[in-house]
């Protein structure tokens, strides 16, 4: 308990001198850093998970969850995003007996070509628009519960002829037990901001988020479910929206809306918080389901809301690799896929006596 309260207490500090820095949307750069890579982590909700299965896709997004079990695997990762956006993640993990072990990512997001034109509109060639960060993850077990883990970011992004360069850090703890099978984990992640920025003398933050989450796989069913526990460092998250025809008047009586404090609480306290679920069919094949209400809020269409905020997705081990496959909606018809290959190079080496 010691190490959890040291841990807790050094995530409060750097909260605390990040809370100017810790508005959700639209105050912060790189914000792609925020996007969910892993099909695993997308079709149980988003964000990151605390499930210590050594799944190399979710080092990235936990970093505490990277152990010595995860030694030469690779993993691919890839999403056919909206409007020709495509982006996705290499990592790669070795261990070293006495510096632990660690996880090696490169992230990219490729926003495609695009038509020049000056102010007159007059066309004068092309460019192109990327982001890129280099991970380099540390993980290490403090005992058989207990593990630590973090994430240095190098951050590269050029949109046209303007480019910037930061550094972030991730920093992670994990507690798990493997007889009740629970797991819980307490995040900080993009803590840093921008060196050289877009615009000289106007560097801009990261987008910083304290997350915490806990899995419990069920004893006598095949089952896994995952609680997450998001924006910790802000607790309202609700706003108005002049758009909703619902959210300021009342289009019955025309009267203002004002939602009582109890209401309030509850709704910012769902719009925190995304389930998750995984079953086991067999052995070898997975099925999984996510559902994120803050996400439902703030990108459903109001006249028809659909399945926004809801994921879903397959796990399949087929010899000696592991393909993941998952799909998050957004809206009405709209959702990107994800697809992860990962495996163990290790058992492409033939032994030899």
């Amino acid at each position: 308990m010691k190490v959890t309260a040291t841990l807790l207490n050094i995530l409060i500090l750097l909260g605390s001198v990040q809370s100017v820095f810790s508005q959700v949307g639209g105050k912060s750069t790189y914000d792609f850093l925020d996007l969910t890579n892993s099909p695993r982590v997308t079709s149980m909700g988003g964000d990151f998970l605390a499930i210590k299965d050594d799944d190399i896709t979710l080092a990235l997004s936990n970093p505490s969850l990277i152990s010595k079990n995860m030694d030469n695997n690779l993993a691919l990762n890839f999403i056919d995003y909206f409007a020709g956006i495509n982006y996705g993640f290499v990592s790669y993990s070795k261990t070293y007996n006495k510096l632990g072990s660690f996880d090696a990512t490169m992230q990219f997001v490729d926003y495609g070509n695009f038509t020049a034109a000056d102010a007159t509109g007059q066309i004068t060639g092309s460019f192109s628009a990327g982001d890129y960060a280099a991970n380099l993850g540390w993980g290490r077990e403090l005992d058989p519960y207990f593990s630590i883990g973090a994430n240095a970011k190098f951050i590269y992004s050029k949109m046209e002829t303007y480019y910037s360069f930061g550094l972030g850090v991730d920093v992670a703890g994990t507690y798990n037990n493997k007889k009740r099978n629970f797991t819980a984990s307490l995040i900080a992640k993009n803590i840093g901001r921008e060196i050289k920025a877009y615009i000289p003398g106007n560097p801009e933050p990261l987008p910083f988020e304290i997350e915490a989450g806990i899995s419990k796989k069920l004893e006598h069913v095949p089952f896994r479910l995952s609680i997450l526990f998001n924006h910790i460092e802000q607790w309202k998250l609700i706003y108005t929206d002049p758009s909703d025809p619902g959210s300021v008047i009342n289009t019955q009586t025309g009267a203002i809306n004002h939602q009582t404090w109890i209401q309030q609480n509850t709704e910012n306290l769902a719009r925190h918080l995304v389930i998750g679920g995984e079953f086991s069919v067999t052995k070898n094949f997975f099925l999984r389901l996510g559902y994120n209400y803050g996400k439902r809020q703030e990108l459903e269409v109001y006249s028809s809301p659909g399945t926004s905020g809801f994921s879903w997705g397959v796990g399949l081990r087929v010899s000696k690799f592991n393909l993941s496959f998952a799909r998050s909606m957004y809206q009405r018809g709209e959702s990107p896929n994800y697809i992860s290959i990962t495996t163990n190079l290790s058992e492409f080496i033939k032994k030899t006596n």
